[in-house]
């Protein structure tokens, strides 16, 4: 009599859809990696068996496979944990992740939601670059070029860089004043970035142009280090509290951030 394959095979559901049949065997191995994704010290052989409703032999020899493979791990006969394999698997889905694609509907959202420009810019070694922007409806002209670097001193975006991207704070001859407002004193500058790390977001009051002030937010990747910076900006005859905004753009860097598999 012929054996019966284990291979999920193609059936139908009610709709008449085609749907695949699991696979018992993977079924139980991802079951298991839930299990310990749940434990921080590790679980036995006979725990894990109980927890996904198997035999301890059969658990073990789900948990030997995974073991071969990477995907989960243990200290000579102590409790299993998760493997460094996964690890792995994870960087390389992450290093797919197209930012400016997942960060899209976001901008657009913050865009509808505020009625202001929204911006996604990618911190660099000095400035930050603008990728992304959804203009907002009430502006004739996009204040947002895509392309353009910020001014780490005179942006809401390169304040936010300056406070969480790790490097180092300009030159004092660097401090240009590009209008009355803008900050050219390093002492000052310093203080500002302190405040911005505490609160964790920036702002400017027509420190670039006088007629434009903005806030901008972290975005975070999943070893903690900046991956983005999402902005809002306005007119500031219309944008004069640029905070009030906060609630929002905050969301929309949380939910970015989590995309990217990081901690808000």
């Amino acid at each position: 009599m012929a054996q019966r394959s284990s291979i999920a095979r193609p059936v139908s559901d009610p709709s008449g859809a085609p749907r695949t049949r699991p696979v018992a065997s993977v079924a139980r191995a991802l079951a298991l990696l839930d299990a310990l994704c749940d434990s921080e010290q590790g679980l036995g052989v006979n725990e894990l068996a109980r927890r996904i409703a198997v035999s301890p032999s059969t658990a073990s020899r789900l948990l030997a496979t995974l073991e071969a493979a990477g995907m989960v791990q243990r200290d000579g006969l102590g409790p299993f944990r998760l493997g460094l394999g996964l690890v792995t698997l994870a960087d390389r889905v992450l290093a797919r992740l197209d930012i400016r694609a997942l960060a899209r509907p976001v901008l657009v959202e913050l865009m509808e939601r505020t009625g202001e420009t929204a911006t996604l810019s990618i911190p660099g070694e000095r400035e930050a670059i603008t990728v992304d922007s959804v203009p907002s409806r009430s502006s004739v002209v996009s204040m947002a070029r895509l392309g353009r670097p910020s001014v780490a001193h005179a942006t809401a975006v390169g304040k936010v860089m300056l406070a969480f991207g790790g490097g180092p704070l300009p030159r004092e001859r660097d401090l240009r004043a590009l209008t009355e407002r803008t900050i050219t004193d390093r002492a000052k500058l310093e203080a500002e970035v302190l405040a911005v790390r505490k609160r964790g977001y920036g702002t400017v009051f027509g420190e670039r142009e006088l007629d434009v002030n903005a806030i901008a937010a972290p975005v975070f990747d999943r070893a903690g280090g900046l991956a983005a910076i999402l902005g809002l900006q306005g007119p500031s005859n219309r944008l004069g509290d640029p905070a009030r905004l906060l609630a929002d753009l905050r969301d929309g860097a949380a939910t970015l951030t989590r995309a990217l598999g990081g901690r808000h």
